[in-house]
């Protein structure tokens, strides 16, 4: 397994404000990778500095062997990686349709985009049935299937997903981890920021934990959903609870 992308001592914020602290990662080629934490803890921060919607204060990151801190996010989608935001950020006024169509229009990913499209009507089938509905009138969970359809017909490496579930309904959330797994089954590797820490723990790899602006705790994914650290800070699990026969 080879590493995709690596950060070392990574360090970022806004303004005057330091947010990231020397925060080093790795995530391997065709693993799921994610990040959890409290809210304020800077997993958002990491995932746009990642994507170069903030730049580099000090420290690397390294793409595909590529150094990338300089470059502009199209110029970071053009080596395969791409961001779905947090608050999915889809154009109201445009259709499922030419939503997808602009997902494409990175020069690599001009080529075959109608056939891509298609495959992205298989993958999300309720976006077939709405393919000429405007994205303002689609529900949250549609507009979020259309977020990330949007950032697959880019051919990514590397999709990074800042709280995909945020604000949808249970059973949408079921649907929408079932085809995280189905795209992961196609090779493209993922970064995944989420609320649901047991969820997001039990689909991905390998996990870092983060707390103001660093890494607290990292690992194998279902280690740490068994650590009574993560349990008790983050799912709630108390050691007194769990004694209870």
């Amino acid at each position: 397994m080879s590493v995709l992308l690596e950060t070392r001592d990574l360090c970022s914020g806004y303004g005057d404000v330091q947010v990231l602290k020397q925060v080093s990662i790795a995530l391997e080629q065709g693993q799921v990778t994610a990040f959890v934490g409290s809210n304020g803890a800077g997993k958002t921060t990491l995932m746009r500095t990642l994507a170069g919607l903030l730049p580099t204060r000090r420290g690397g990151i390294m793409l595909a062997g590529h150094t990338v801190d300089a470059l502009d996010p199209p110029q970071r989608l053009a080596l395969g990686l791409s961001l779905v935001p947090e608050g999915r950020l889809v154009f109201p006024d445009f259709t499922v349709a030419d939503t997808l169509r602009i997902g494409a229009y990175a020069p690599h990913a001009r080529a075959g985009w109608r056939a891509r499209a298609e495959q992205m009507y298989e993958l999300f089938p309720r976006l077939k049935e709405r393919r000429n509905n405007q994205a303002g009138f689609l529900s949250g969970g549609e507009q979020q299937m259309l977020a990330l359809a949007r950032s697959l017909m880019s051919c990514p490496k590397l999709l990074l997903l800042d709280e995909p579930t945020l604000g949808l309904a249970p059973a949408m959330v079921d649907e929408l981890f079932a085809i995280l797994g189905r795209i992961r089954e196609t090779g493209v590797t993922l970064g995944l920021v989420e609320q649901n820490i047991q969820t997001a723990l039990s689909l991905s790899d390998y996990a870092y934990v983060l707390e103001d602006g660093q890494i607290a705790l990292s690992g194998p994914s279902a280690q740490l959903l068994d650590s009574p650290e993560v349990q008790a800070s983050y799912l709630g699990i108390r050691e007194e609870a769990a004694s209870v026969s």
